[in-house]
């Protein structure tokens, strides 16, 4: 599907869709509990979809009903074995669902789809493949799994995917022995850390976290709660709240947690050292546009905002410099390339470096035709681009965003995007 959008400003008022990263977290906990749990949710995405199915791959019972789902718990002494779990393109699934399975001894194989297969994933098999577990299939289409994760001691880097640290957090609860998670280096993007600790916690999972270390009691069972609600998503909400800075009267998002876990709601403040003019009410947050000036971005423990906040700094002026991104090019595409190469297609001034951006305010932008290169939130950024572009904008290939939010385009339109399938 390609897009075509009329430059228009967006105004108006949205309700943020539900929080992938929670509602990942909450499903998997549901369905290792001890009874069934209502999650909230009033939404999905192709992402939430490919973890509800794994689960239900494994024994899980997952009902869609209304404001969310109905999920009866996977049986844990007798889950499904060599079943296939289809991760899609979901980065977060496989590697939530990868020692969970090992937790459970499935022996399961992984399908993957689009770049995931290429992804890394290394130091997650080193880390399981030491504790009983084995691989094969690596780099390709389809990753199986053998053997049963045993308890003990885990190893892994802080600064490669805070999704490895996740999903053991996750599995090692449900073996009989204590574990140990040691985290070597720095530890990036620790808030996703500490939103899977919350989620936990709802279920009765307590886990000592202290400096780069987290303990881990062993057989201690998930207690489902009975009912559990996902947050808004403050990463989805960044492209509304800075198409707000971009023009028109202001736009305004609600179900928002102003004190959430989610590190991407650090979006407000770098909005306001952009310039733009914020107004926080409840769980509403609004926000005008105001003359916009570069700032320095360290993007190291909130890389989902870097297309958001490169839309912006494309038209603030100055200069923007952002660094510490290089997990980017990991993602669903090459971000850091995918951003400068379609910023660039639509008339800005930016430059990549090893590991960020450099980005040359030009006040407007001329338009044209890009490619959202697979990526949600590189359509998404195109998208709202277009508010500052004297020309129409093309998005080819903009059904990426189903992989996050769907009704993403009715939403746009709702804030008075002119937008149409070319």
């Amino acid at each position: 599907m390609d897009i075509r959008i009329l430059p228009a400003d967006l105004s108006g008022k949205l309700r943020a869709i539900p929080s992938k990263s929670y509602a990942h977290r909450l499903l998997i906990c549901s369905a290792l509990s001890d009874k069934k749990t209502f999650v909230r949710c009033a939404g999905s995405s192709e992402d939430i979809e490919a973890t509800a199915r794994c689960l239900t791959s494994l024994g899980a019972k997952i009902e869609r009903a209304e404001g969310g789902f109905e999920v009866s718990p996977i049986d844990l002494l007798s889950p499904i074995r060599g079943s296939t779990l289809d991760c899609g393109e979901s980065g977060s699934t496989l590697r939530f669902m990868l020692p969970v399975a090992c937790a459970l001894g499935a022996e399961a194989c992984f399908k993957l789809a689009g770049r995931l297969p290429n992804r890394p994933l290394s130091h997650l098999e080193e880390a399981l493949s030491g504790q009983g577990c084995a691989f094969s299939g690596q780099g390709s289409p389809v990753l199986s799994s053998s053997g049963k994760l045993k308890p003990g001691r885990f190893v892994l880097p802080g600064d490669v995917s805070s999704q490895y640290i996740s999903g053991l957090l996750f599995a090692l609860p449900l073996l009989e022995g204590d574990s140990v998670i040691e985290i070597t280096g720095s530890i990036e993007s620790k808030d996703y850390i500490l939103m899977t600790l919350s989620a936990l916690d709802k279920f009765g999972v307590h886990i000592e976290f202290e400096g780069n270390r987290l303990s881990v009691k062993g057989g201690t069972g998930y207690k489902s709660p009975g009912e559990v609600e996902v947050e808004g998503d403050w990463s989805n909400a960044a492209f509304w709240l800075c198409a707000g800075a971009l023009g028109g009267s202001g736009v305004e998002c609600s179900g928002l947690n102003t004190a959430s876990i989610q590190g991407d709601r650090a979006v407000l403040e770098l909005l306001k050292s952009f310039g733009a003019e914020l107004e926080s009410r409840g769980d509403t947050v609004t926000v005008r546009p105001s003359s916009l000036r570069g700032i320095e971005i360290d993007a190291r423990d909130i890389p989902d905002l870097v297309p958001a906040l490169s839309a912006v700094a494309a038209v603030a002026k100055g200069r923007t410099v952002i660094r510490n991104a290089s997990r980017l090019r990991m993602k669903e595409s090459d971000r850091l390339r995918s951003v400068r190469e379609t910023l660039s297609a639509l008339g800005a001034d930016i430059a990549e470096t090893e590991d960020g951006l450099v980005i040359n305010g030009r006040g407007r932008l001329r338009g044209g035709t890009v490619h959202s290169f697979g990526d949600h939130r590189i359509a998404m950024m195109a998208a709202i681009a277009s508010i500052a572009c004297e020309g129409p904008v093309t998005i080819k290939n903009a059904e990426a965003v189903n992989k996050s939010y769907p009704h993403f385009f009715e939403d746009f339109r709702y804030l008075g995007g002119r937008a149409e399938e070319a």
